[in-house]
Protein backbone atom coordinates (compact mmCIF):
# COMPACT_ATOMS: atom_id res chain seq x y z
CA UNK A 1 0.00 0.00 0.00
CA UNK A 2 1.40 3.26 -0.96
CA UNK A 3 2.03 6.01 2.10
CA UNK A 4 0.37 9.49 1.55
CA UNK A 5 2.63 11.85 3.91
CA UNK A 6 -0.39 14.25 4.90
CA UNK A 7 -1.13 17.56 7.46
CA UNK A 8 -4.60 17.81 8.70
CA UNK A 9 -6.07 20.29 11.14
CA UNK A 10 -7.69 19.74 14.25
CA UNK A 11 -10.56 22.97 14.31
CA UNK A 12 -13.45 23.09 16.79
CA UNK A 13 -15.45 26.53 17.47
CA UNK A 14 -16.22 28.11 21.31
CA UNK A 15 -19.42 25.18 20.64
CA UNK A 16 -17.11 22.30 20.89
CA UNK A 17 -18.07 21.39 16.92
CA UNK A 18 -15.05 20.03 14.62
CA UNK A 19 -14.78 21.15 11.50
CA UNK A 20 -14.50 19.15 8.53
CA UNK A 21 -14.30 20.08 4.81
CA UNK A 22 -14.78 17.78 1.06
CA UNK A 23 -12.55 18.35 -1.71
CA UNK A 24 -14.35 19.00 -5.18
CA UNK A 25 -15.12 15.21 -6.79
CA UNK A 26 -15.19 13.15 -3.22
CA UNK A 27 -17.80 12.11 -1.00
CA UNK A 28 -15.93 11.70 2.24
CA UNK A 29 -15.53 14.51 4.50
CA UNK A 30 -12.30 15.35 6.50
CA UNK A 31 -9.98 17.48 7.72
CA UNK A 32 -8.74 20.54 6.38
CA UNK A 33 -5.08 19.97 5.32
CA UNK A 34 -3.10 18.00 2.30
CA UNK A 35 0.23 16.57 0.88
CA UNK A 36 3.63 18.33 2.15
CA UNK A 37 5.64 20.01 -0.66
CA UNK A 38 9.65 19.48 -1.23
CA UNK A 39 11.46 21.50 1.77
CA UNK A 40 8.12 22.00 3.85
CA UNK A 41 7.78 21.54 7.60
CA UNK A 42 4.97 19.61 8.52
CA UNK A 43 4.02 23.33 10.40
CA UNK A 44 4.02 25.25 7.44
CA UNK A 45 2.50 23.00 4.97
CA UNK A 46 -0.47 23.32 7.28
CA UNK A 47 0.03 26.78 7.27
CA UNK A 48 -0.41 27.01 2.98
CA UNK A 49 -3.40 24.31 3.54
CA UNK A 50 -5.42 26.38 5.36
CA UNK A 51 -4.80 29.81 4.25
CA UNK A 52 -5.33 28.22 0.56
CA UNK A 53 -8.36 25.77 1.89
CA UNK A 54 -10.05 27.85 4.00
CA UNK A 55 -9.18 31.67 3.51
CA UNK A 56 -7.82 32.42 7.24
CA UNK A 57 -4.73 31.87 8.77
CA UNK A 58 -3.23 29.91 11.87
CA UNK A 59 -2.75 31.57 15.51
CA UNK A 60 -1.85 28.48 17.58
CA UNK A 61 -0.88 25.16 16.84
CA UNK A 62 -0.66 22.26 19.15
CA UNK A 63 0.68 18.93 18.16
CA UNK A 64 -1.47 15.90 18.54
CA UNK A 65 0.90 13.21 16.88
CA UNK A 66 1.33 11.12 13.72
CA UNK A 67 -1.75 8.78 12.89
CA UNK A 68 -2.33 6.42 10.38
CA UNK A 69 -5.19 5.33 8.54
CA UNK A 70 -6.51 4.18 5.03
CA UNK A 71 -7.20 7.36 2.18
CA UNK A 72 -10.25 8.38 2.18
CA UNK A 73 -10.58 9.31 -1.86
CA UNK A 74 -7.18 6.86 -3.63
CA UNK A 75 -8.10 3.60 -3.34
CA UNK A 76 -5.06 1.30 -2.28
CA UNK A 77 -3.55 3.98 -0.11
CA UNK A 78 -3.09 5.22 3.26
CA UNK A 79 -2.34 8.37 4.92
CA UNK A 80 1.04 8.70 7.24
CA UNK A 81 -0.99 11.87 8.72
CA UNK A 82 0.84 14.57 11.57
CA UNK A 83 -2.48 16.19 13.32
CA UNK A 84 -2.68 19.51 15.16
CA UNK A 85 -4.78 21.47 16.65
CA UNK A 86 -5.31 24.85 15.52
CA UNK A 87 -7.20 28.08 16.06
CA UNK A 88 -7.59 30.16 12.85
CA UNK A 89 -7.75 33.93 12.84
CA UNK A 90 -11.03 34.32 11.61
CA UNK A 91 -14.31 32.83 10.36
CA UNK A 92 -13.12 29.61 7.84
CA UNK A 93 -14.71 29.93 4.16
CA UNK A 94 -14.37 27.11 1.85
CA UNK A 95 -11.58 28.03 -1.07
CA UNK A 96 -9.74 25.89 -3.68
CA UNK A 97 -10.26 22.95 -4.17
CA UNK A 98 -12.79 22.60 -1.35
CA UNK A 99 -16.58 22.22 -2.61
CA UNK A 100 -18.11 22.03 1.46
CA UNK A 101 -17.76 22.54 4.88
CA UNK A 102 -19.51 21.88 8.01
CA UNK A 103 -19.03 21.90 12.04
CA UNK A 104 -20.18 18.51 13.29
CA UNK A 105 -21.02 17.37 16.79
CA UNK A 106 -18.06 14.54 17.70
CA UNK A 107 -19.88 13.39 20.08
CA UNK A 108 -23.05 12.67 17.55
CA UNK A 109 -21.66 13.42 13.75
CA UNK A 110 -24.75 12.01 12.22
CA UNK A 111 -24.49 10.32 9.20
CA UNK A 112 -22.36 12.26 7.62
CA UNK A 113 -19.81 10.29 5.50
CA UNK A 114 -16.02 11.04 7.20
CA UNK A 115 -12.67 9.77 6.30
CA UNK A 116 -10.90 6.65 7.87
CA UNK A 117 -8.43 9.35 9.53
CA UNK A 118 -11.38 11.79 11.05
CA UNK A 119 -13.90 8.98 12.09
CA UNK A 120 -11.03 6.51 13.83
CA UNK A 121 -8.81 9.41 15.31
CA UNK A 122 -9.91 12.85 14.81
CA UNK A 123 -13.56 12.86 16.53
CA UNK A 124 -11.24 11.35 19.93
CA UNK A 125 -9.31 14.55 19.57
CA UNK A 126 -12.18 16.81 19.24
CA UNK A 127 -14.20 15.08 22.22
CA UNK A 128 -12.08 15.94 24.56
CA UNK A 129 -10.35 19.22 22.82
Amino acid sequence: MTVIRIVAAVVTDERGRLLVVRKRGTTAFMQPGGKLEPGETPVDALVREIREELGVSVTEVRELGHHTAVAANEPGHSVAADLFLVQLDGAPQIAAEIEEMAWIDPHHPGDIELAPLTRDTVLEFARVS
